[in-house]
């Protein structure tokens, strides 16, 4: 054992002195103790014996604390009270009760499912706290194999080797316009219709899945994409989209509500589809408690949802 935790005193001499401190009387302290009055007296002597000091100033009349005394009851107090706490919060942990889990987002995520899910969980388990932190899908998954974070809702390209997930949301993409743009007034579009738009995307590396359906989805129109710019995190696109640089893609769940100075409409035909997961390692939501908490909420079969998906969610492995 390290010589800092090396005391010639036990647990039980702290105790018993806590109760003689607040009674100033040793016959009264020992029946609370339920220990014999003697045994009491020889405890805290061996305790004074320890620490080189004089505890109390004992006389036929009184028994009073010394300076030494006064010193060590205002550290023992909430020693021992800190101490009595730790079995109902080791419990709470194991539990699912208490803890923290690090979660990661994208901005698909936080603008549909991510909020609802958040106001479940806080209300359920208020004692968890959650570090959110949005990374594309690239570094979520990245992070995910390193154990860096615990859970990440994100958008998969195939199944990943480790990982378990529940679909969230699916949809087929509409188009993100200037307000002012004249194809903005149409109800609905088709992309062969936007040959002239340029387009705010982002970098592949990303979420290269999505990005490799957009040009998909393109190249079935017969439209070669003029792409103006590249930027992440997501918020920046639609600021892109306001500024009148070009148009961007979006799904409808996370179309509502929208800033001014942009509009949503429909794509027919061909369109990108969105998808949405939450992720996990299968061994840690067995031995971290608190993240098996979080996905008794983001992964339960009828969770909260921010809008109505294409299609239902369901389970992939």
């Amino acid at each position: 054992m390290p010589r800092e935790y090396q005391f010639d005193f036990e647990l039980r001499h702290l105790v018993y002195f806590r109760e003689v401190a607040r009674t100033l009387h040793f016959r009264r302290a020992a029946e609370a103790l339920a220990v014999a009055q003697p045994a009491l007296s020889r405890q805290i002597a061996q305790l004074e014996e320890a620490l080189g000091v004089e505890l109390f100033a004992r006389s036929r009349r009184k028994v009073e604390l010394t300076a030494a005394g006064r010193a060590l009851a205002e550290r023992v107090e909430p020693l021992l009270r800190n101490l009595s706490a730790v079995p109902d919060e080791l419990r709470a942990l194991t539990g699912g009760q208490t803890g923290q889990v690090k979660v990661a987002f994208t901005g698909l995520a936080m603008a549909t499912v991510l909020p609802g899910i958040l106001r479940e969980f806080h209300r359920r388990f208020p004692n968890i706290r959650l570090e959110l932190n949005e990374s594309p899908t690239s570094a979520q998954l990245v992070a995910l194999a390193a154990g860096e974070i615990a859970c990440g809702f994100f958008h998969p390209d195939a199944t990943t080797p480790g990982l378990r997930t529940r679909e969230l949301l699916r949809e087929k993409n509409g188009v993100l316009l200037p307000a002012d743009h004249p194809l903005a007034k149409r109800p609905s579009l088709r992309l062969k219709e936007l040959v002239g738009v340029p387009w705010v995307l982002f970098p592949r590396a990303h979420n290269p899945g999505f990005y490799d359906r957009v040009l998909a989805a393109f190249s079935r129109a017969g439209v070669t994409p003029r792409i103006a710019e590249e930027v992440w995190p997501r918020a920046n696109a639609v600021g892109l989209v306001r500024a009148g640089l070009g148009g961007t893609f979006m799904c409808p769940s996370e179309a509502r509500p929208l800033p001014e100075g942009v509009a949503f409409r429909p794509l027919e035909g061909p369109a990108p589809e969105s998808r949405l997961v939450v992720g996990w390692r299968a061994e840690d939501a067995r031995h971290l408690p608190a993240l098996a908490s979080f996905l008794a909420v983001a992964a339960a079969p009828e969770g909260p949802r921010a809008g109505p998906a294409v299609h239902p969610p369901r389970q992939a492995v």
